[in-house]
């Protein structure tokens, strides 16, 4: 196994002594404690399981200044937004509980019976959820909180009725670590099994395949990259008895900037994407990585002032040595392919500078290389004649997280199929603002077409996250001692 270190993101140093590497025994040991858990978990009342999320929302806050200067050590993301994100987490956390205690995951369909033969007749039915089991839970590389240890996926499990066996992300062992010495005493105290949140850490990719090939794992749970979400689908889908992957991969979240609105907001509009493009130096899932204009003078204006507004920014260090290397090659594949460039910034040893680049819609559409997402601080302006030729773009992208629609105000034919054509391709469409910021809410869909996501009927992100790790049952003629359970598994 390869060995695990804790590294510093600024320096590329390493922090600390090695780290240990879970093995074949201790992943094992890990899935088994947790389906030891599964049955009573999954049996559980909404109140015990909103008192389990609850503590451990208050433990991460009352430990918040350790594990924010840790974060930041291994990420280099800053003390702003790693604060922010710990609030976020916490707010997921308590959201999920407030889910649970209404009784959410226990919504059923009381269909009573009804007298004489089919197809009108019918036998008391009573339709319901139960929990998967077991779920193995990739942690995030770019959310060290949000994504990771007690991200939304750990939380909607739980909520769900499912324990959950977390596979570190070996961008920030360390933090994963002591979020973890956090989450055993709250477990403690609630007489809860310590196997029903496990964590098993490792750098190497035997570590992952080990956990989703395991038979006594249920579903598994992932954010990253295309190349990694699709490996472990293939593994998910290749087992004995196939399980449910639900994988966030990633996307180019384009952005449709009508003639229309840059008339109007060309210079404020502008500004506010160079700050998208480069927030968190790029690495978000819903980074703006591509920019839809129609030619004409408002664009031309607007594409100088961009240039001019993101030429001077600096993104900080990126998450790992590894993302730099592969943001430097993702910026060669692009210009290799054909696209011009038209910002090219220099940054610094860790921190790579700002790309923009442009090429014409014929080119887009007809080279694949120019459609992969690369993560960082970079955006591929396409330039097209027409609206027909946008619809041609999006089309050709085939599927995203997200995407903006700048213009679209009025009802109009054309305005009618841009937006079917959006939503035709993503799981979330904006029409103002820019589609970094992911709200944690009722309505939130986020996922998408392939290769947006593995299961675009699915959301990793709002309150519908938990669905995921519950199984619909329907029963017949149920005895009165299953229907007074209102819905929570027996």
């Amino acid at each position: 196994m390869t060995a695990l270190v804790s590294l510093d993101a600024r320096t590329g140093q390493p922090c600390g002594e090695p780290l240990p590497t879970a093995t074949l025994v201790d992943i094992d040991a890990a899935v088994q404690a947790a389906q030891a858990a599964a049955a009573d978990w999954g049996a559980s009342d909404g109140a015990t399981r909103a008192r389990l999320l609850r503590e451990l929302a208050q433990a991460l806050e009352a430990d918040r200044e350790a594990l924010v200067a840790c974060a930041d050590r291994e990420t280099a993301l800053g003390e702003v937004r790693l604060q922010g994100e710990l609030d976020r987490t916490a707010f997921q956390l308590r959201r999920f509980a407030s889910l649970a205690e209404q009784g959410t995951p226990f919504v059923r369909v009381d269909d009573p019976a009804v007298a004489g033969a089919p197809p009108v007749g019918h036998p008391a039915m009573w339709r319901q959820r139960v929990p998967l089991g077991p779920v193995a839970m990739f942690a995030a590389s770019n959310f060290p909180f949000a994504f990771s240890v007690l991200g939304g996926d750990t939380a909607s499990a739980l909520a769900a009725g499912c324990p959950v066996v977390v596979k570190a992300h070996p961008g920030h062992p360390a933090l994963s670590q002591q979020v973890m010495a956090l989450v055993r005493p709250v477990l403690a105290r609630l007489g809860l099994p310590a196997g029903l949140v496990g964590m098993v850490q490792g750098a190497a990719v035997e570590v992952g395949v080990a956990l989703i090939r395991h038979p006594l794992i249920a579903a598994g749970a992932f954010t990253g990259s295309t190349r990694g979400g699709i490996a472990l689908l293939a593994e998910a889908n290749a087992r004995p008895r196939p399980i449910p992957f639900y994988g966030e991969l990633g996307a180019i979240n384009p952005v449709v900037a009508l003639p229309a609105a840059l008339a109007a907001r060309g210079a404020e509009l502008a500004t506010l994407l160079a700050g998208s493009i480069t927030l968190g130096c790029g690495q978000f899932c819903t980074n703006p990585g591509l920019i839809v204009v129609i030619d004409g003078a408002a664009t031309d204006a607007f594409v100088a002032g961009l240039a001019e507004a993101i030429a001077p920014l600096q993104p900080h260090a990126m998450l790992t040595p590894g993302m730099r290397r592969a943001f430097d090659a993702g910026v060669q594949h692009l210009l290799q392919a054909g696209a011009q460039p038209l910002v090219q910034g220099a940054g610094q040893a860790s921190a790579p500078g700002p790309h923009l680049l442009q090429v014409p819609a014929t080119r887009f559409i007809d080279t694949p290389a120019l459609r992969e997402e690369v993560f960082g601080p970079s955006s591929l302006i396409v330039r097209c004649a027409d609206e027909a030729e946008v619809l041609r773009v999006l089309d050709a992208v085939g599927g995203s997280l997200t995407v903006t629609l700048w213009g679209v105000d009025d009802d109009t034919p054309v305005n009618r199929a841009l937006v079917r054509g959006a939503t035709a391709v993503a799981g979330r469409v904006l029409f103002s603002g820019v589609p970094t910021g992911v709200a944690v809410t009722a309505a939130q869909q986020h996922g998408g077409p392939w290769p947006a996501s593995t299961a675009p009927m699915t959301t990793s992100v709002g309150d519908a996250a938990l669905d995921r790790f519950l199984r619909p049952v329907c029963l017949q003629d149920a005895p009165a001692w299953l229907v007074q359970r209102q819905g929570v598994p027996f």
